[in-house]
């Protein structure tokens, strides 16, 4: 019999599971704290459990979805970059960032990705398939017990698309803010969007108090569809009224992620473009100078320009960012460290 991830289910669902056992419906908050908040690798550990249920689920249910491939670790120490190989043999990357406000953790979303944006390496190979709720949150638990320290904030900013993965999306999102697990505030998660509409439509309808980062990279359909093929689907002209219905909503501020490629889209003029597009909106812009990534023929622009352009937004009336660099030394942009040992260059 194929065993289950637990952490793949609602809590509702493990209530519903355990009752099948004839296990009365608090089992399920004992269990939960077991599997979402210790990370119990073994059944022997769960010293409240009845040793004869703890006997029926070894048998019936997964432990560990993921196996540790390789690890690199920054030189200032403030950057991790985990490889990790699941189940079926497929590997993902997760990334822990430590800030002066605390632990941050980049997870993945799914095994590669369909989008095919041109400056990013996590398209390489395409779309594997997506990751299950407890793929998503076995990356957590395992950065905050191998970096033995408290993580406070997610961002779902690895490989692949979140809003291409909604439905296992939001039982990560339930689990991981839930009292049973490790308890983190909806303010202090970040889901990182290429522009999928419905799905920022369905969170707004939701009323999640997530931080959305949308990646823009460009200010016009011209050059965005160019950079983004999935502009071609979701043009700005849909995209930037699906933001403010998100703004209106959730009463959060968006942020843009715009990606500086030299000579690309890092001219002044671009610069003045994006400032008329966002106008008005209530939103956070967050440059980011591209990290090199083999097989890709983009380049960083040189400090001054990234300056000139970040003046252009602030004289507009826009809050702005130059995002820090971190993990620069250890294959710092999405899925390059799974291109790398996976052969995927």
């Amino acid at each position: 019999m194929m065993s289950i991830n637990l952490k793949d289910l609602t809590f509702d669902q493990i209530k519903e599971f355990l009752s099948a056992l004839d296990e009365p419906p608090y089992r399920a908050s004992q269990l939960a704290r077991w599997l979402f908040q210790r990370r119990c690798q073994s059944w022997e550990e769960m010293t409240d459990l009845p040793r004869d249920l703890r006997v029926k689920l070894q048998d019936m249910v997964q432990l560990k979805s993921l196996t540790l491939m390789q690890k690199q670790v920054s030189l200032r120490g403030d950057t991790v970059k985990y490889l990790y190989r699941l189940v079926d043999g497929q590997a993902i990357e997760s990334v822990l960032m430590r800030y002066h406000y605390g632990c941050t953790a980049c997870i993945s979303t799914q095994v590669g990705c369909r989008m095919g944006c041109r400056f990013c390496a996590s398209t390489a190979g395409g779309f594997i398939r997506n990751l299950s709720p407890g793929e998503m949150y076995d990356q957590v638990l395992a950065m905050q017990f191998d970096f033995g320290e408290k993580i406070n904030h997610v961002v779902l900013m690895g490989s692949g698309e979140p809003l291409d993965n909604l439905g296992n999306v939001l039982i990560f999102l339930d689990h991981i803010h839930a009292p049973y697990g490790l308890h983190i505030g909806y303010r202090h998660i970040t889901i990182s969007t290429c522009g999928i509409v419905p799905g920022i439509l369905e969170l707004s309808r939701r009323r999640l108090p997530v931080t959305l980062a949308v990646s823009l990279h460009a200010p016009n359909d011209k050059l965005r569809s160019r950079l983004m093929p999935v502009n071609r689907c979701y043009p700005l002209g849909e995209l930037i009224p699906a933001c403010r219905e998100y703004v209106k909503r959730t009463g959060r501020r968006i942020t843009f992620e715009y990606a500086l490629l030299s000579g690309v889209n890092d001219s002044p003029r671009f610069a003045e473009e994006l400032a008329r597009l966002v106008k008005d909106l209530l939103c956070h812009i967050n440059l980011i100078p591209v990290n090199p990534v083999s097989g890709k023929k983009f380049s960083r622009p040189p400090a001054t320009r990234v300056k000139y352009f970040k003046n252009i937004l602030e004289r507009a009336g826009l809050a702005v960012t130059v995002r820090r660099e971190l993990g620069s030394d250890i294959d710092a942009a999405c899925g390059q460290l799974r291109r790398r040992v996976l052969g995927l260059l």
